[in-house]
Order: structure tokens, then sequence, then C-alpha cells
């Protein structure tokens, strides 16, 4: 299956695309890059695994993608505590994000069961 007509990397696009819009109007260049390249590694990783060859390597960069989206959680809670974000968009980001993560995990099993 080609990666585009996944349901998960779909999510995780509009993630992406939420967390640069949130972030566009930020000064704070060094937070605005981290969340935004973490939050792009995301649906990257998830395109870069699913098209790989074998199984092992489908798998390592969704390991990687659920790592990402680990990152943006954190960074999501800092930016809120700091004022960087609003409480409720990061709430409702985080919510998205552990749905996107739920999707990883069972994409990961489904190959591992396959691999």
């Amino acid at each position: 299956m080609r990666f585009e007509k996944l349901e998960l990397w779909k999510k995780a696009c509009n993630l992406s695309c939420s967390i640069y819009e949130i972030t566009r109007h930020s000064n704070d260049y060094g937070f605005r890059d981290q969340i935004t390249r973490a939050g792009l590694s995301i649906p990257s990783n998830i395109a870069e695994g699913v098209e790989r060859p074998s199984a092992k390597e489908q798998i390592r960069f969704l390991y990687i993608a659920r790592s990402s989206a680990a990152e943006v959680i954190t960074q999501l809670f800092i930016g809120m505590k700091i004022g960087y974000i609003n409480n409720e968009i990061g709430h409702c980001l985080i919510k998205d994000i552990k749905t996107i993560v739920t999707m990883i995990t069972a994409l990961i099993k489904s190959k591992q069961m396959k691999g």
C-alpha cells in the first residue's frame, strides 16, 4: 500500500500542518524550529518506513515516528506551561497525537506478525 492512502499518514500530515499554524507567529525561533521539525518527522518517517522493502526497516522508521510523537507531546506541554500554546489547542493536539501513536503501534504489530 502506498503511504498516501494510509489514514495514519493523513492524520500525521494534518498534525504537522496544525503545529506550523499554531507556532507561525512565535518569536522563539528555537522552540518553533524544534517543535515543527519533530512534528514534520512523524509523517515523514511513516512515509519512509512504509516505502522500505523489508518489515524490519519499516518497523524501525515507524518507531522513529512514534518517538517523534513523544517529543512533540513533550514540547506541547512545555509550550502550554510557558504560555506559547493555548491550553485547549495544546490538549486537543496531544489527543490527536495519542491517536496517531495508537495507530503507529497497531501498524508495527501487524508488520511484526507478517515479518
